[in-house]
């Protein structure tokens, strides 16, 4: 579940945002309630996705923030995203504790994603891309995406991938549920960027759909 809240936000956020900015915002209430509702639930079924919601819904708000109003200003991405930054710091010690390991798994990604964008170079081509019509950001993206390839970009990302694989691994055979939730959404994070990247370089016209 946790790998699928990761993916959501790529299929069903982005182009939401895109059209109804406002509409998606307010869609962290309904999450939120359902996910307070399951925690009040007896242990077993569906009580476990209470907290995975709460923290979701989290995350949920931060994107819908940035992707909404911010989009073409990278530098705001992370501080955006890292609103609930000191509520999940704080719940990792109480019955909040799979809400915030899946936000703060989520975060980590997202740095990560955004560090490695910085240092490769791509996130000089992040505005104008978003800023071109469809039409003309597909050649714009896949030309981004071809500076990555290059050898020093190329042994960042290797590099960066490989940490994430090792944490994921960690997280995911340590006997405590939060780790094996973080590591989970570490890994969809680490898939989603791949699938990004492959698109980018063979099916650049498809980034007009997120």
């Amino acid at each position: 579940m946790a790998a699928l809240l990761v993916a959501l936000p790529v299929f069903l956020q982005a182009p939401w945002v895109r059209l109804a900015p406002f509409s998606a915002a307010l869609f962290t209430a309904p999450l939120l309630a359902a996910g307070i509702l399951l925690t009040k639930r007896r242990p077993g079924g569906w009580s476990a996705a209470g907290p995975l919601l709460v923290g979701f819904s989290g995350s949920w708000l931060g994107g819908c923030l940035f992707w909404g109003w911010c989009r073409l200003h990278p530098l705001l991405h992370l501080p955006i995203e890292a609103f609930a930054l000191p509520l999940a710091l704080g719940g990792l010690r109480g019955r909040w504790r799979l809400a915030a390991s899946f936000y703060l798994a989520s975060l980590l990604g997202t740095a990560c994603t955004d560090g490695v964008m910085a240092i490769t170079g791509v996130m000089r081509s992040w505005t104008l891309v978003l800023e071109a019509p469809i039409a003309e950001a597909a050649p714009l993206l896949q030309q981004a995406a071809l500076g990555v390839l290059a050898p020093l970009p190329l042994a960042v990302v290797s590099g960066a991938a490989l940490v994430l694989m090792v944490l994921c691994r960690r997280g995911w055979d340590h006997p405590d549920p939060a780790w094996r939730l973080a590591a989970a959404a570490l890994a969809t994070t680490l898939a989603v960027d791949g699938l990004f990247l492959a698109a980018a370089l063979w099916a650049p016209q498809l980034s007009g759909l997120i």
